[in-house]
């Protein structure tokens, strides 16, 4: 059967995006700090800093890596932060110095946080000060031989950074007790970083930018291997479809989804900094009355963010109240958009709620719905440029218009690889070269593809991926657990939620202290929502676990 290659795109949008405009991603953020140079980069907690002094802060962080920590060429940094000024300074500083950035959630336990960085065997961390007391807990088993520690108000500014961090550490008392011998402070490492000068490194498509960690059918999160020339190409096929609404210079993002997250690290950090636009940082989205009033302060022009987020905001009475004359680019990503929400975004911004498909694998924009769509439809888009999608049987055939079958993506974009897990690689991939989604998808007459099902055990919890067997994995190492499997459920809040079915072996165990159990070891949106104690679990006749007849009541 002919494949099916689809060009279908809408008017003004290329079918295929120049992937060597820029030779790497510190190209890219260099041809903009020029452009933009007196334009403000970023805004966090009413500081904002220009292109001209971002460029000036990540070249003196840069080289404290490299002539102060004296650190090759590709060592792997890791960041674990959330929405604040220091990161998109660390970020640009390690990518202009030839390193690898590793993102860490900083919400993980010290569990997850020890597989991340001696999986990357990350050599150095940037880490939130609230945060620190978790890699406390790992220090001695992990490769990182350097710390670096900052705070919520180190680049506020005085008084505003010390009345920040007062606030923070006295009064909210949201800095647990930790001791790091060694670290240095941000502050200290930019200064130490003054000292020296930024020595040019040559960097190209094929040197690793990212390791991007993603859950695994294991159980156990597995590096993407991001290379330069893989976001440099999702960036400009970002940024071709969305050209013909923006405006270089004068858009403000807001920026709510954490910049570690590959949604935002692309179409926000790096797709709207190559137009000179301004990210407005939201360092606690879930503090949705001070998340609005941020917004009140900025005349915003786009905004992405999960149907989780966009619901959360439509449902506090200021928001309705914002000015929203600017708006022109609304995003959502990550997980399904409710049609329920989007009308009711269109109905009170007067913006249509575009919805946009991705994995980390693929850096992450694999479809999305035109900008200038009039309605809801269902639908994750068209194929951004460059990209080949084609929807293949259990066997590998391709499946034609309007049957069913796993989508399958291939592009510049795709990830070469999983990081030291060359046979998770090869299973990832056809055999002629098309990453497998584990999706289930159809494409319409239109060319727009439709999700249906999901082929994979994953669950998708507010945009964040959720796999059943590290969850069981968890939970079985309880002493009073017997058995354990792991499933998502429908949920009105966050799309899926974890529901796990238990047998016990202590029969005194309560729903209470497994949750318990579960919050200290798992990161939030991985805790089970709901667990049901069984006598038995449904078992096939070699007494695999069958999650299936779970899911189906």
């Amino acid at each position: 059967m002919e494949r099916v290659w689809l060009k279908s795109y809408p008017q003004g949008i290329p079918a295929e995006i120049d992937v060597d405009e820029f030779r790497s991603l510190g190209d890219v953020f260099e041809r903009s700090a020029r452009r933009f140079a007196a334009q403000s980069a970023y805004i966090c907690m009413g500081k904002a800093i220009s292109y001209a002094e971002l460029d000036a802060l990540s070249a003196r962080f840069a080289a404290f890596l490299q002539s102060d920590l004296k650190l090759p060429r590709g060592t792997r940094i890791a960041l674990m932060m959330p929405n604040v000024l220091q990161y998109p300074i660390a970020l640009f500083g390690a990518l202009r110095a030839g390193y690898t950035v590793v993102n860490v959630n900083p919400l993980y336990t010290a569990r997850e946080l020890e597989h991340q960085l001696r999986d990357a065997g990350a050599e150095a961390i940037v880490i939130l000060e609230n945060f620190a007391h978790t890699l406390e807990h790992v220090r001695g088993q992990v490769p990182v031989r350097h710390v670096i520690v900052t705070s919520l108000g180190e680049m506020l500014g005085f008084p505003k950074g010390a009345v920040v961090n007062f606030v923070v550490r006295r009064i909210r008392k949201l800095v647990p007790a930790w001791r790091l011998d060694g670290h240095l402070s941000f502050a200290d490492a930019l200064k130490r970083g003054a000292a020296h000068v930024l020595q040019p490194i040559e960097v190209g498509h094929d040197d690793i930018a990212f390791l991007q960690y993603t859950g695994g059918t294991t159980g156990v999160a597995k590096g993407a291997i991001l290379t330069h020339g893989n976001i440099i190409a999702n960036l400009q096929q970002a940024h071709a479809w969305i050209a013909p609404h923006v405006r270089d210079g004068r858009e403000v993002i807001i920026t709510a989804l954490p910049l570690y997250h590959i949604f935002s690290l692309t179409a926000n950090c790096l797709t709207f900094l190559k137009i000179g636009a301004t990210n407005v940082l939201i360092a606690n989205p879930r503090d949705i009355p001070g998340f609005v009033k941020e917004m009140a302060r900025h005349r915003f022009t786009a905004i992405t963010g999960v149907n989780t987020l966009f619901n959360a905001l439509l449902n506090n009475e200021a928001f309705a109240k914002l000015d929203f004359s600017s708006l022109r680019v609304a995003l959502g990503g990550g997980m399904a958009v409710q049609q329920a929400v989007a009308e009711k975004w269109k109905r009170i911004t007067g913006v249509q709620l575009v919805e946009a498909y991705g994995l980390t694998e693929t850096s992450p924009a694999v479809t999305i719905n035109p900008l200038d769509l009039k309605h809801f439809n269902h639908a994750i888009g068209l194929p951004v440029p460059s990209t080949d999608i084609s929807i293949r049987d259990d066997e590998g055939n391709e499946q034609p218009i309007g049957q069913r079958g796993e989508l399958c993506v291939r592009g510049p974009q795709v990830t070469p690889g999983y990081w030291q897990r060359a046979e998770e690689t090869a299973r990832a991939f056809t055999p002629d070269g098309f990453l497998r989604t584990g999706d289930i998808a159809v494409i319409d007459e239109m060319g727009f593809v439709r999700l249906v099902d999901r082929k994979k055990d994953m669950i998708l919890v507010s945009g964040f991926n959720v796999y059943p067997n590290e969850v069981e994995d968890v939970v079985a190492s309880h002493p009073g657990v017997l058995e354990v499997a792991a499933i998502g459920v429908p949920d009105e809040r966050s799309g899926e939620a974890v529901k796990i079915f238990v047998v016990r072996k202590d029969p005194a165990l309560t729903t209470e202290a497994l949750s318990a159990y579960c919050r200290e070891n798992l990161t939030g949106y991985k805790v089970p929502h709901h667990i049901e104690f069984r006598d038995e679990l449904p078992k096939s006749n070699v007494g695999k676990i069958l999650r299936r007849e779970l899911r189906a009541g």
